[in-house]
């Protein structure tokens, strides 16, 4: 696929998961970090903008066998990983960026390598402040890096 063909298409695949509107968040610059045959997990990475005050609470896949909302911070200098067991808060009307080195989707035990140029499905659960749960059904884009135009800090992958 020549850079014109690949470029199209993860604007295509942009277009898709800019315009997946929860009845409350929208969700942008999404995309998954490629994977090499047998690597068992990869990040996701997106925008998050929602309404109201809201959690994201869950993430699924049918690409891995585990799905995480985490959270990378330095503790006592040591960079640590964890789940978020009670999901990310997402306040009113503020971008909430995942991505790498910080707020992320971990996916794990993978079913199979991720492809670039290739998109996963990834299904997004919320909880707003009244305790409605919701979800979102996306077509995320593989990539080595995040696309032109995301996220402007990089940070190394998992």
């Amino acid at each position: 696929m020549n850079r014109k063909s690949r470029i199209l298409t993860l604007l295509l695949a942009s277009l898709l998961v800019s315009s997946a509107w929860g009845q409350n968040v929208s969700v942008q610059s999404a995309w998954a970090r490629a994977t090499v045959q047998g690597q068992k997990a990869t990040g996701a990475f997106m925008t998050l903008t929602s309404k109201t005050d809201t959690k994201l609470v869950g993430v699924s896949t049918s690409v891995a066998g585990v799905a995480e909302v985490h959270e990378m911070k330095m503790d006592n200098n040591v960079m640590q990983m964890r789940a978020l067991p009670d999901g990310l808060p997402l306040p009113a009307g503020k971008a909430v960026a995942l991505q790498p080195g910080s707020f992320h989707l971990m996916l794990m035990d993978l079913k199979l390598p991720l492809q670039k140029d290739t998109t996963i499905p990834l299904t997004l659960r919320f909880k707003d402040a009244k305790g409605l749960e919701s979800s979102v059904d996306i077509k995320v884009p593989v990539s080595q890096v995040a696309p032109a135009g995301g996220q402007k800090h990089q940070h190394g992958g998992h």
